[in-house]
């Protein structure tokens, strides 16, 4: 019951609670304490279930930092956490390259769609999704950006850049703010907009005017990798211990599994899954 009504509570007003209190969220009371920042997982009580698990099995706390991967990153080199899961893989590439980051590892994914209000206006509905951004931009269309650095804007901006075009700055509603909170943005405006597929999963009863237009195809998927510090921190060792955790059986279970009981449909794909589509390159 602790863990459903903290979940529900995220989902309600999740942003709200982790970076307005810029206190972390602890779970587990073991000796070894390791802290990880990220988004969407945490906020959608994915990482909670895994921490529950793991903390219980091995000793350990994890205080988790809600953080965009963008800004996980900015904390993750500054060493205010000593580990993060991230979702902008050209910035993570970088960051191994550079040699400050290490341990970069693939341990499942979501799928980005682009939402729109039920009438359509710009016409995108089934279109591939660079032809959808192209249309976008083409109509002036009413778009929620995020502006936030996260991973789902870098997602955007790539977008955009792949489909050869920039959208208009008069059409683009810039909220510098977490996933749902720009969700609802889209929803109150009718507006389009680019989103993890598992928050629309948990928030789609919430959003009666959005739904999924664009959809499918590699450019959309969302892999979610870890990083750690090439200088490790004195909580790497039970971090490095989280992120094997990640990639075991257990884990890629309930990875494949979550959001089932609740919405119908699982809000992530294993490891293996990805791996079948994904190509880091």
């Amino acid at each position: 019951m602790k863990r459903r009504a903290f979940t529900l509570a995220m989902l309600a007003g999740g942003p709200a609670l982790a970076q307005g209190n810029a206190q972390p969220v602890v779970w587990g009371t073991g000796s070894q304490r390791f802290s990880l920042a990220t988004g969407s997982p945490g906020e959608l009580g994915l990482l909670q279930a895994l921490a529950e698990r793991f903390t219980a099995a091995h000793d350990a706390q994890m205080a988790w930092t809600f953080a965009g991967s963008g800004a996980a990153m900015e904390h993750l080199r500054a060493r205010r956490v000593d580990m993060i899961l991230a979702h902008a893989p050209p910035a993570e590439r970088r960051a191994v390259a550079d040699g400050w980051a290490t341990g970069r590892m693939l341990f499942g994914s979501n799928e980005f769609w682009v939402l729109g209000p039920a009438e359509d206006p710009a016409g995108i509905q089934g279109l591939e999704a660079l032809a959808a951004f192209r249309r976008l931009a083409e109509r002036r269309a009413l778009f929620v950006s995020r502006g936030d650095n996260s991973g789902t804007h870098q997602k955007e901006r790539q977008l955009w850049q792949a489909a050869g075009v920039e959208p208009d700055p008069a059409q683009l509603i810039v909220t510098r703010d977490f996933m749902t909170a720009s969700m609802r943005r889209a929803n109150a405006e009718g507006a389009y907009f680019l989103t993890d597929s598992s928050t629309f999963i948990a928030e789609r009863a919430n959003m009666p005017r959005l739904r999924v237009l664009v959809r499918g195809g590699s450019v959309l998927l969302n892999p979610y990798h870890t990083l750690f510090l090439s200088e490790a921190t004195p909580a790497t060792p039970i971090a490095r211990r989280f992120g094997d955790f990640l990639l075991s059986e257990p884990a890629q279970a309930l990875l494949r599994d979550f959001g089932r009981d609740r919405f119908g449909e699982p809000m992530y794909n294993d490891r293996t899954a990805t791996a079948a589509v994904w190509q880091d390159t």
